[in-house]
């Protein structure tokens, strides 16, 4: 501790009501209390700097070969913590006005706006320079001694207890800088551990330029910030491996990441960023992660360590930093205000992200696809929900269709690229599964003319699909619609000779009818049928199709639509079932096989919401009589 001159101490009141300012800074801004250290971490680096600026042209300062560092100290048994700089300092005057800003007029407007909500105080507090004051969140009594960098000035002391009052003197200090003692409140005595002050200072001030010590008991001092900020770097001075282990740093996942974004730009706004995609959506068990976000600095400096804000929702598997001296920040450093400024780095590092995996999907196909399989429905979520950048997300899409198969991948571009000459559209199957889709009725015609389907089988295509309408002029349509534009061929439109008359079919459709009865709208003839004996379609007026596949996933009370059953009149199932009726519409054998027939073709689709027992006992009945025949 420093002891002070044998002058007497002046007592000043403040012009405001600080105590009560000081309530609201303590309690309306700051949401945790650890944020002094910051705060006071952060006012030192700027004295720092200061100093260090002055030197550059004029060495006629006190301590001009001391080293810039700031010093931690405790004291747990008398809860004192001493935090020192030997940055530019201050004089009597400047400790007055410096450490009694809130003393100035604009408090007054500050008081009158306290009373309003938090985001209106958030915006009106900014201009207060009052960071220092979050010291008393934890401190009985701060006192501050502190001599001027210039050697004409005589060091002096301030000192308050938070109240309506602070005291000024003369002081005894030879070394340039300033020095912050903090006794703390009793509920405060946690922060009186060199651990804990360790662990905020990793936490918030990492970054700093200048080095941090932090002295133990026996007064050891050592540096307990990196200092060196690797977004800060120019990008062609680091290393991969610096970057992994960097990452591995940031986020505790133990295998590298698939992909980093080293960004430094100064307009439109000034950013230096680095954004990492993890190899995988799920990671270690080390890797606990409450929440998505960037970490937000400022000058090196942590702001905030979930921003929101800085990418779209559906990026939210994105990790890294973003680094930014363009940022206008409220008082408490913890919120970011709504600006021209933040728009403009969310624009930036979005395009730049998009831009940066489309170039990995051009010149690395194989890690694309593993990205494509971890992340991809976030890309489709990002094509329902960011319609400035749908082009830029349109180019990353990736599907399985009839012409690549299970194991192999094509883009919009390469589908319309492969189109028939005469087609007019991009066609798709909802599916629950590429199995299942793959094994739709739906798609006999297509397979027939060698048109491409794509499978769509996430649950979030549905939603997808209803907002992507085009791509290149080029309509998507949903392969169970039952208006479907497609050419018919001689073939498809002639008798077949396993078909059954018209009049014995018309006899099985009124059958099929009756026995559903409200379960479908109406059973018809299906001319695009070829290989499959039915399949559900979807009405005309139904327009919201896609959107009942995403309902029938998330909704647990979800009622499946009424469909059009078409059945293919040249199918042998088909046949028999109509001579059947024909012969004896009284036949045992003919409902549970028109049941078991709309029960598969409702599997297929993937809303069956019958009683699986019932269907048991049907299809065993269904086999005995097979075998007995």
């Amino acid at each position: 501790m420093v002891d002070t001159v044998e002058t007497p101490i002046e007592s000043l009141e403040y012009r405001t009501e600080v105590k009560q300012l000081l309530d609201i800074l303590a309690h309306s801004l700051y949401t945790d209390r650890e944020i002094f250290l910051r705060e006071l971490i952060s006012n030192a680096s700027d004295a720092l700097n200061r100093v260090q600026f002055e030197m550059l042209t004029n060495h006629d300062v006190v301590d001009v070969d001391a080293e810039l560092a700031i010093t931690i100290t405790v004291d747990d048994a008398a809860k004192v913590i001493t935090i020192r700089d030997t940055g530019i300092g201050m004089n009597r005057d400047e400790l007055v006005e410096n450490l009694g800003t809130i003393a100035h007029s604009g408090a007054r407007t500050f008081l009158q706006n306290a009373g309003q909500s938090q985001s209106t105080l958030e915006e009106i507090i900014g201009q207060f320079g009052v960071g220092f004051y979050s010291v008393f969140m934890v401190a009985e009594e701060v006192t501050v001694v502190s001599r001027s960098a210039r050697p004409q000035d005589h060091a002096a002391q301030w000192q308050s207890t938070g109240d309506s009052r602070f005291s000024l003197a003369d002081a005894d200090k030879a070394t340039r800088g300033t020095e912050i003692r903090i006794r703390l409140k009793e509920d405060a005595a946690e922060f009186a551990s060199t651990w804990r002050l360790e662990s905020i200072i990793k936490r918030h001030s990492d970054y700093v330029s200048f080095p941090i010590y932090v002295q133990d008991k026996e007064g050891e001092p050592k540096v307990a910030n990196r200092r060196t900020a690797l977004w800060r770097q120019s990008p062609s001075k680091v290393e991969a491996a610096e970057y992994e282990e960097f990452y591995k740093q940031l986020t505790f996942d133990e295998e590298a990441p698939l992909l980093h974004v080293h960004m430094v730009a100064d307009a439109p706004a000034n950013v230096r960023s680095v954004l990492f995609v993890p190899a995988h959506r799920e990671r270690s068990s080390l890797r606990l992660r409450p929440e998505y976000g960037l970490r937000l600095y400022s000058r090196k400096i942590l702001i905030q360590e979930h921003n929101k804000e800085l990418l779209p929702e559906y990026l939210r598997f994105v990790e890294g930093v973003v680094d930014s001296e363009d940022l206008p920040l409220n008082v408490s450093r913890e919120t970011v205000q709504s600006n021209p400024v933040t728009r403009q780095l969310r624009k930036a590092l979005t395009n730049r992200l998009l831009k940066d995996l489309k170039t990995l999907a051009e010149q690395d196909a194989a890690r694309y696809v593993t990205f494509w399989s971890e992340f991809g429905v976030f890309i489709k979520e990002g094509i329902a929900s960011d319609f400035a950048n749908r082009d830029a997300l349109q180019e990353l899409l990736r599907f399985h269709s009839t012409h690549t198969g299970a194991d192999g991948w094509t883009t919009l571009k390469e589908y319309i690229a492969r189109m028939q000459p005469d087609q007019k559209a991009i066609y798709y199957i909802l599916g629950d599964s590429l199995k299942s889709a793959t094994r739709s009725p739906h798609l006999d015609y297509f397979r027939k003319h060698k048109i491409e389907v794509l499978y769509f089988t996430d649950f979030i295509d549905g939603y997808m699909v209803s907002q992507l309408h085009e791509v290149e002029g080029k309509p998507l349509q949903n392969v169970d619609a039952a208006n479907l534009d497609l050419p018919k061929d001689a073939e498809e439109t002639a008798p077949s000779a396993d078909a059954v008359s018209q009049d014995v079919f018309d006899q099985l459709l009124a059958h099929i009818k009756q026995l559903l009865g409200e379960r479908i709208r109406e059973v018809r003839e299906g001319k695009m049928l070829v290989d499959s004996p039915a399949r559900l379609v979807s009405p005309e007026d139904d327009y919201a199709r896609e959107l009942q596949y995403v309902r029938r996933v998330i909704e647990e009370d979800y009622v499946a639509p009424v469909k059009t059953l078409e059945i293919n009149r040249r199918h042998p199932i088909i046949a028999n079932l109509a001579r059947l009726v024909s012969a004896d519409a009284a036949n045992p054998l003919i409902d549970p096989s028109i049941e078991q027939l709309f029960d598969n073709l409702q599997l297929l689709d993937g809303a069956y919401q019958g009683s699986v027992a019932d269907m048991v006992e049907r299809i065993q009945k269904l086999m005995g009589a097979a075998l007995h025949n």
